[in-house]
C-alpha cells in the first residue's frame, strides 16, 4: 500500500472536473469582467443598495485582497469583497456582489442549509484536519475501530460540501431575481452575471465531487487493510 496506491485512481473524474470548474470560472469571470454594465454601478454600490434594500444597515462591506476572495463572514455579519469586484463596474463585478448579498439574505432569514452549514463547521474544522490522521494510525496499527472513526469523521466533510451546494446555489438565484427585479442589470447583462455564477457554483459541484470520491477511496483503502 506505502509503495503503490491503486486507489488514487478513484479521485481521477474529481480532478478533471476540478481542473475544468477552476478554469471556467477563471475565463468566465474575465470575460464579463470586461463587459461594464449600463448602469455604471460598482460592486460596492450594489452590494451597499441590496443589503440596505433589507434593512442590513448595520453590515459592513469591506475590500480584501486577492481575486476572487469575495465572500459574506457569517460569524462578524461582513461583507467583503476583492478589489476587482469592490471597485468594478462590470457585469461580472455585480453579478459576484450581489451573490455575496444573497448570502446575507439567507443569514438574516435564518436559511436552513446555511444554518446547517454554519453549525457543522466546528466540526468539519477538526474532522478534516483529524479524519486521514486517525485513518492512516488506524492501517498503521491494525485497528478496524481508528479506520472506521476516520472514515466517519470524513463523512462531516462529505456532509458539508453537500449541504453547500443548495446554499450557493440558492444565493445565486436571489442575486439574479434581485439585479433583475431592480433594474440594476438589463437583458444580456443578466445572462452574462448568471454565466458568471453558474461558472463559480461548479467549482462547489467540484469541491463535492472530490469529497465523495476522497470518502470512497478511504473505504476502499480500509477493505484493502
Amino acid at each position: 500500500m506505502f509503495f503503490y496506491d491503486w486507489t488514487y485512481i478513484i479521485l481521477i473524474p474529481a480532478l478533471i472536473v476540478s481542473a475544468w470548474a477552476q478554469m471556467k470560472v477563471n475565463s468566465t469571470f474575465s470575460k464579463y469582467s470586461r463587459v461594464r454594465s449600463i448602469n455604471g454601478y460598482t460592486g460596492a454600490q450594489v452590494a451597499r443598495m441590496l443589503l440596505d434594500a433589507e434593512g442590513l444597515y448595520d453590515v459592513p462591506v469591506e475590500q480584501i485582497s486577492g481575486r476572487l476572495t469575495d465572500h459574506y463572514d457569517p460569524r462578524s455579519r461582513t461583507m467583503r469583497l476583492s478589489r476587482d469586484v469592490y471597485n468594478g463596474t462590470s457585469v461580472a463585478s455585480i453579478g459576484v456582489a450581489a451573490h455575496e448579498t444573497g448570502h446575507a439574505i439567507q443569514h438574516q432569514r435564518h436559511y436552513a442549509p446555511l444554518q446547517i452549514r454554519n453549525s457543522i463547521v466546528p466540526v468539519v474544522n477538526f474532522s478534516s484536519n483529524a479524519s486521514w490522521l486517525i485513518f492512516l494510525f488506524g492501517l498503521f496499527m491494525g485497528s478496524r475501530y481508528l479506520i472506521n472513526v476516520g472514515i466517519l469523521l470524513f463523512g462531516a466533510v462529505v456532509i458539508f460540501q453537500l449541504v453547500t451546494l443548495p446554499v450557493e446555489f440558492n444565493a445565486s438565484n436571489r442575486a439574479l431575481s434581485i439585479l433583475e427585479q431592480r433594474n440594476i442589470l438589463y437583458g444580456d447583462e443578466i445572462k452574462g452575471a448568471k454565466s458568471v455564477l453558474s461558472a463559480a457554483a461548479m467549482t462547489y459541484v467540484a469541491a463535492a465531487l472530490t469529497a465523495i470520491l476522497q470518502l470512497v477511496r478511504l473505504i476502499a483503502l480500509s477493505r484493502d487493510e
